[in-house]
C-alpha cells in the first residue's frame, strides 16, 4: 500500500512537536479518502515526557479511520526504539517518528513491523 500525508497535516505535526520540545509529542493518525493521512487525533489523558509519551487506548474513539501513530523524538534520532516497535505492532499499520529539529528532513515512517516505508506528501 502506498501511503500519503497531506502537507497541512505534516506541518501541524511539526509545529506540535516543536511546541512540546523537549518533551515527546504523541497522537494517532487518521486517514480520509484514498488512504491519505489527513489529521491526527489527541486523546484525553495523554502523557508527554522527556523520554516517553503514552496514551490510554481505552480513551480512543471507535473510529476505523485511525491507522497508526505519530510521535516525536527530541533526541534527534528518527529510528524506533524497542518500546516504539511494541507500540507499532499493537496500534496500527503506519507510524511516523519526527525527530528534532522537526523539519521536512527529520521524519521517517514505518509499518507495524518497524520497516521503513515511503510516505508521499501531497
Amino acid at each position: 500500500m502506498k501511503w500519503k500525508i497531506k502537507k497541512e497535516c505534516l506541518e501541524t505535526i511539526k509545529e506540535a512537536a516543536k511546541e512540546l520540545h523537549p518533551r515527546e509529542f504523541l497522537a494517532l493518525l487518521s486517514v480520509g479518502k484514498e488512504n491519505i493521512i489527513e489529521e491526527f487525533v489527541l486523546l484525553p489523558q495523554m502523557t508527554y515526557g522527556k523520554r516517553h509519551a503514552t496514551f490510554n487506548i481505552y480513551m480512543a474513539p471507535i473510529d476505523y479511520s485511525i491507522v497508526g501513530t505519530v510521535h516525536s523524538h527530541p533526541s534527534g534520532n528518527p529510528y524506533p526504539s524497542e518500546g516504539d516497535l511494541y507500540t507499532f505492532r499493537k496500534h496500527g499499520k503506519i507510524h511516523i517518528i519526527i525527530a528534532y529539529p522537526y523539519d521536512d528532513f527529520s521524519w521517517k515512517a514505518y509499518d507495524y513491523n518497524g520497516n521503513e516505508v515511503e510516505v508521499e506528501v501531497v
